[in-house]
């Protein structure tokens, strides 16, 4: 008597095997997803890494800077802040152009920037003085009315920096920064400390850059 529940079964696992070893050839054979991410990844970080170097392309290595300080009490041969900045920036392999000490005078300070941004050998403006709310802190107002394009962010982050340095006191300081014809213009307090912070910590890694982008043709 033939047990054809018993040859059923035998023939049931017999599939069972086959089709796992199917399975098993079949995952060799196919690529894995795993695999097929890396790829991606590889392809999507050398994308961006090409879209930063472009996008850092135009960036000057050296920069001609004016250093302009606005103070009534201070002189060439005293001027700590202009000395400061002066320091960050050659240290940094950039050459100043223009170093000049000026009164707080709304037209005088604003004549000033106007005229050493728009000298061919300049392509950054730092003006040290004149950012408080004193009456005789005019080179916001001064200074402003000239921007082409304004950059609030450098104020925001000078602010952000100064805060563990003086706390709230911060409120009190109007630092900014803005794009005048092709050169970038930074306005930062009169302290010595304000403009080494401002100098060494933004100034220096940035103005490169920014003045790349302002000088690009449109």
């Amino acid at each position: 008597m033939v047990d054809f529940q018993s040859r059923d079964t035998r023939r049931s696992l017999d599939e069972d095997e086959d089709d796992a070893e199917a399975d098993a050839e079949a995952a060799d054979t196919e690529p894995s997803d795993q695999a097929d991410d890396g790829h991606d990844s590889d392809d999507h970080d050398h994308d961006r890494h090409e879209h930063d170097h472009d996008h850092h392309a135009h960036d000057p290595e050296s920069l001609g800077v004016a250093i302009v300080t606005v103070s009534s009490s201070r002189t060439r041969e005293d001027d700590p802040a202009g000395d400061t900045i002066e320091a960050a920036l050659t240290d940094a392999g950039h050459e100043v152009a223009v170093r000049d000490v000026i009164r707080d005078d709304h037209d005088g300070v604003q004549n000033t920037v106007d005229a050493v941004a728009g000298r061919g050998d300049v392509d950054a403006v730092v003006t040290t003085g004149g950012t408080g709310v004193t009456p005789d802190d005019v080179t916001i107002e001064a200074v402003t009315p000239l921007f082409d394009k304004e950059l609030p962010g450098f104020g925001e982050l000078f602010r952000t920096l100064s805060y563990d340095e003086i706390g709230t006191k911060v409120v009190a300081t109007r630092a900014t920064a803005g794009i005048v014809d092709s050169a970038v213009v930074f306005c930062l307090p009169g302290s010595e400390n304000a403009a080494r912070l401002g100098a060494e910590e933004i100034i220096v890694e940035q103005a490169p850059h920014l003045a790349g982008l302002a000088q690009r043709e449109r």
